[in-house]
C-alpha cells in the first residue's frame, strides 16, 4: 500500500493535470508562469535558478525582510503535433498505469504508435519542497530551497514508436509465430488478422534484420529527475536604484540525481547512457537488476550545479539581467548502462500497455527489450544549464510591469534541457494591492503559440500569498491547443 501512494506521489510530479519545458523557464515560481517571463520578476527564494542578483533588490514589500514558502508546484505536457484531446489521451494512460488499471488493447497500442510517431513530446514537472530567504538594504539577500525536478522530451520515428508500443506484433517483423490450441505456426504479417491470432502470438520475426541504429534513426529520449539542494546570495554591487545600481548573485546546488535516460540515434550511430532508479523495477537481467530498499526512490547519481548573474537597476523602474545557471555535471553509480548497437531479428517482447515514460524506457532497456544494454561502472553527465537575459518595467508606480525575456539552452543534447530557445513577453498587473493579475506570450523552438494566465491573492501588505495560473490559456478554449498545464503556490508568508 505504501508503495502504491509513494509511486503516485512521485508520479505526479510528472503529470500532474497533464512544458513542459516551459518550466524550465520559470521554474517552480509560479508566480512566474502566468506572465511568461521570470529573469526580472522573481525575487526572494524563486531567485534560485533562474536570477539570483534579485535577492540583493529585497522583498518588495516595505518592512518584510523573511520569505517562507512550500507546497509549490508547476508542471505539464506539451507537443507541437499533438491537440489537446490527443494528449489528455496520453495523461488518462498513464494514470492507468499509475493507478494499476486496464491497459492498452491491440487497436489501442496501434493507436497510440500513430500519435507518438515522430511526435515531439515534452513533459515537465517541478515541486517546491520548501524554500526560505531574507533580504535587506545593507546585507543583500541569502536564499536556500530544496526542490524536485522532472523533465522528459521524447521524439522518435515512426519504426521505433511501433515497435515499443506494439512489441513483437510491430509491422516491423514480416512474419509471426503463433501458437493455437497446442500448435505452433509461422504466419505472414500482414495486415488482415484476426482478433484470435493476434493473441496468440508468441514471437515476432523479420527475415533481414536491421541495426539498431538503422531502425531508430532520428530518435531521441531525454529524461531526467533530480532533487536539488539550492543555497545562493546576492547583492548591491554599487550604485543608486534611483538612478543607476549594478547587483550580482551566485548559487550553489547539490543535486540527488534520481533518474537519468539520454538515448539519441543518428547519422553518426546510436548512443544510449542510462541510469534509473530502483524505484522504477527496471528487469535489466537476474545479475545487475537491484530493488528499492527504502519507501521514496533511492538516488543514482550525485553532481553539483552553480549559477551567476548580474542585474541593473535603472531609475528605480527598469531592470535588466543576464544569469548563465546549471552549470555542473552529475556522476552516476547505480544502475549503469550504456547501448551496443545489434541486429533485430525477433522479439517475444508485448507491447506496452500504457504510454507511461516508465512503460517505455522498460520496453527499451529490461532484458530482452528492444535494445542490447551493457552494464558500465559510472558515467558522468552535464546539467542542463541555460542562459538567460530578460528586462523589465515599471508603470503608475509598480501597479503595472511589463516584460520580456529570452531563455537559452546551453547544450539541448543534455537529459533534461531545453530542446530550443524560447523568447517571451508578459506583465501583471494590481489594481488593487490584494490582487495581482497576469498575462503574456511565448513561443519557439519545438513549442507552439503559448498565453500564459495567472492570478495571485496578495494579503496582509505581503504577509500570505497564494495563487494559481496556466502555460496556455488557449487550451481552456480550443480543442487544437497543444498543452496542458498548471502551477500553483498555496502557502508563502512573508514577515
Amino acid at each position: 500500500m505504501m508503495k502504491s501512494v509513494t509511486r503516485y506521489f512521485s508520479a505526479i510530479f510528472l503529470f500532474f493535470l497533464a512544458n513542459i519545458s516551459f518550466s524550465q523557464t520559470q521554474g517552480v515560481a509560479y508566480t512566474a508562469v502566468g506572465k511568461g517571463v521570470a529573469t526580472t520578476f522573481v525575487t526572494d527564494y524563486h531567485s534560485l535558478g533562474i536570477n539570483s542578483s534579485a535577492l540583493g533588490w529585497g522583498t518588495g514589500f516595505e518592512g518584510k525582510k523573511f520569505t517562507l514558502g512550500t507546497t509549490e508546484f508547476s508542471g505539464g505536457i506539451s507537443s507541437p503535433s499533438l491537440n489537446k484531446d490527443r494528449l489528455k489521451n496520453v495523461m488518462s494512460s498513464v494514470r492507468s498505469q499509475i493507478n494499476k488499471e486496464e491497459g492498452f488493447d491491440f487497436d489501442q497500442q496501434k493507436s497510440a504508435a500513430s500519435d507518438y510517431a515522430e511526435s515531439g513530446i515534452t513533459v515537465n514537472a517541478s515541486y517546491n519542497w520548501f524554500g526560505a530567504s531574507y533580504q535587506s538594504e545593507k546585507f543583500g539577500g541569502i536564499a536556500i530551497s530544496i526542490n524536485e525536478e522532472i523533465n522528459w522530451f521524447s521524439q522518435l520515428n515512426r519504426q521505433t514508436t511501433d515497435l515499443i508500443f506494439r512489441g513483437k506484433r510491430s509491422d516491423y517483423y514480416d512474419s509471426l509465430v503463433i501458437v493455437y490450441q497446442g500448435d505452433t505456426s509461422t504466419i505472414s504479417n500482414s495486415g488482415n488478422i484476426s482478433q484470435d491470432s493476434l493473441e496468440a502470438v508468441i514471437r515476432g520475426e523479420r527475415n533481414n534484420p536491421l541495426l539498431i541504429s538503422q531502425i531508430s534513426d532520428g530518435s531521441r529520449i531525454k529524461f531526467s529527475w533530480n532533487r536539488n539542494f539550492n543555497i545562493g546570495y546576492g547583492r548591491k554591487i554599487l550604485g543608486d536604484r534611483e538612478t543607476f545600481a549594478l547587483y550580482a548573485g551566485v548559487v550553489a546546488r547539490y543535486i540527488h540525481s534520481i533518474a537519468m535516460f539520454d538515448m539519441e540515434s543518428n547519422s553518426n550511430g546510436l548512443s544510449l547512457n542510462s541510469s534509473l532508479t530502483p524505484f522504477f523495477n527496471i528487469q535489466y537481467d537476474n545479475e545487475t537488476t537491484t530493488t528499492n530498499s527504502g519507501t521514496f526512490p533511492e538516488s543514482v547519481g550525485k553532481g553539483y550545479g552553480l549559477d551567476f548573474s548580474t542585474s541593473v537597476i535603472l531609475l528605480d523602474r527598469i531592470k535588466i539581467a543576464a544569469a548563465v545557471n546549471n552549470i555542473g555535471r552529475v556522476t552516476y553509480k547505480s544502475n549503469v548502462y550504456r547501448v551496443n548497437d545489434t541486429l533485430l531479428g525477433s522479439t517475444t517482447m508485448d507491447g506496452i500497455e500504457g504510454a507511461g515514460f516508465e512503460e517505455i524506457m522498460g520496453q527499451i532497456s529490461e532484458d530482452g527489450g528492444l535494445f542490447s544494454l551493457e552494464n558500465e561502472k559510472e558515467v558522468v553527465v552535464g546539467n542542463a544549464a541555460t542562459f538567460r537575459l530578460g528586462g523589465s518595467i515599471s508603470f503608475f508606480d509598480n501597479m503595472l510591469d511589463v516584460g520580456v525575456d529570452f531563455v537559452a539552452p546551453f547544450n539541448r543534447d543534455n537529459p533534461g534541457s531545453l530542446q530550443n530557445s524560447v523568447f517571451s513577453i508578459g506583465g501583471d498587473i494590481r489594481p488593487v494591492k490584494w490582487l495581482q493579475l497576469s498575462a503574456g506570450y511565448f513561443g519557439g523552438g519545438v513549442y507552439a503559440h503559448n498565453v500564459p494566465v495567472g492570478i495571485n491573492f496578495i494579503l496582509g501588505e505581503g504577509r500570505y500569498e497564494f495563487g494559481i495560473s496556466s502555460r496556455d490559456a488557449l487550451s481552456f478554449f480550443s480543442k487544437d491547443g497543444n498543452s496542458l498545464s498548471t502551477a500553483f503556490g498555496v502557502a508563502r508568508f512573508r514577515f
